[in-house]
């Protein structure tokens, strides 16, 4: 059986997931710091695109893609909602939200990981 990428895709999303909420960490941190700017990791789709994925047949009757790496998340200034008289553009409430989409986002992929896992391993055992 040939290599299965929706594996490493899922992998590199959870790595860009862990960078997003280390960055609402950071703001979350840094709430009442006087003139900090509030953080904001560039989506996952954006990165994604960058890739420049290119579809490639590894066999006859197979479809596959070339391996190229995601790039690494670019970390810029977040739209805010408020910015206070200290010049400090954290919200907190913006910040939880972000940190629960991070959460069901983190979630829908481990599902998803989890539901091909289990149809991988019903196809190896010949659907017993």
């Amino acid at each position: 059986m040939g290599s299965v990428y929706l594996f490493d895709v899922a992998s590199r999303q959870a790595q860009w997931l862990s960078v997003r909420q280390a960055t609402i960490s950071g703001n979350i941190a840094n709430a009442n710091t006087p003139g900090f700017k509030a953080l904001e990791v560039e989506s996952f789709a954006d990165a994604l695109d960058k890739t420049q994925l290119k579809m490639v047949a590894t066999e006859s009757g197979h479809i596959g893609y070339d391996t190229a790496q995601v790039r690494s998340a670019k970390i810029k200034k977040a739209d805010s909602w408020d910015i206070l008289h200290s010049g400090n553009s954290v919200s907190l409430e913006q910040e939880m939200a972000k940190a629960d989409e991070v959460n069901r986002a983190h979630s829908l992929n481990t599902g998803i990981v989890k539901a091909f896992h289990r149809m991988v391993l019903s196809a190896a055992k010949g659907g017993q």
